[in-house]
């Protein structure tokens, strides 16, 4: 998985896609639309132990650009910030006095609140902050999942304490006994070659709210920006 060489990758799209479904699956509700997959060491910059918000952002700031570029708010690119890289984003949350200057090329970590701060002041897109007090709670805020992907369409960012490892939730599933959200990890390091390999090796899988961690609370940052429909 790369030892210590930095790796330059070109980036998967969509890398849930052709991923089975749980079984049994009932209602599914799933992101609209293209985004990238960034993770550990994909631009040559090894963040490794401290980079996933930051990798995450990066992928909902993915598929904030393609919405953007494809509505009418933007003639081309030009006009639109690109996704940030990790010391751009510690520029902005400095810059908004979020955090202090020693923040900037430092391994300190973000979280979902950040990356709200960061997407609202790069693009304009508000980002609303759900808070669940223990993973033993996340039943209780299916509904709102639910509304936000048939809604929104928007990728969401997940983050916890106990379980601190920042996630990109894609999509949710309904099944009969069971609610799985759709994770797609940074963590991984190396270059992203198919979606198979990710999807086998578990950095993308359906995970079922009673393997989340229970004693540890949970932040999901919503972009507030609906999908364009398909053309």
């Amino acid at each position: 998985m790369g030892g210590g060489q930095d790796y330059v990758c070109s980036l998967l799209t969509n890398p849930h896609a052709g991923l089975s479904l749980p079984p049994d699956a009932g209602t599914v509700n799933l992101v609209q639309g293209d985004y990238l997959f960034y993770h550990y060491g994909c631009d040559g910059f090894d963040d490794r132990g401290w980079g996933c918000g930051y990798r995450t952002l990066m992928s909902l700031s993915s598929w904030i650009r393609g919405q953007k570029l494809r509505s009418h708010d933007n003639s081309g690119f030009s006009t639109l910030a690109p996704v940030p890289a990790n010391k751009n984003i510690q520029e902005i949350l400095t810059k908004i006095q979020d955090k202090p200057p020693s923040f900037i090329g430092s391994h300190d970590w973000i979280g979902c609140v950040e990356a709200g701060y960061v997407l609202d002041e790069l693009y304009g897109v508000e980002c609303r902050i759900v808070h669940v007090a223990s993973g033993a709670q996340l039943d209780k805020h299916v509904p709102e999942l639910v509304e936000h992907f048939k809604v929104r369409g928007s990728p969401v960012m997940m983050g916890g304490d106990r379980d601190n490892l920042s996630k990109g939730i894609m999509g949710i599933c309904q099944c009969k006994d069971m609610t799985y959200l759709l994770v797609v990890d940074p963590h991984f390091w190396g270059e992203a070659r198919d979606r198979n390999s990710l999807q086998s090796e578990g950095y993308v899988q359906w995970k079922p709210l009673s393997e989340f961690d229970g004693n540890s609370f949970y932040n999901f940052c919503l972009p507030q920006l609906s999908a364009i429909a398909s053309l």
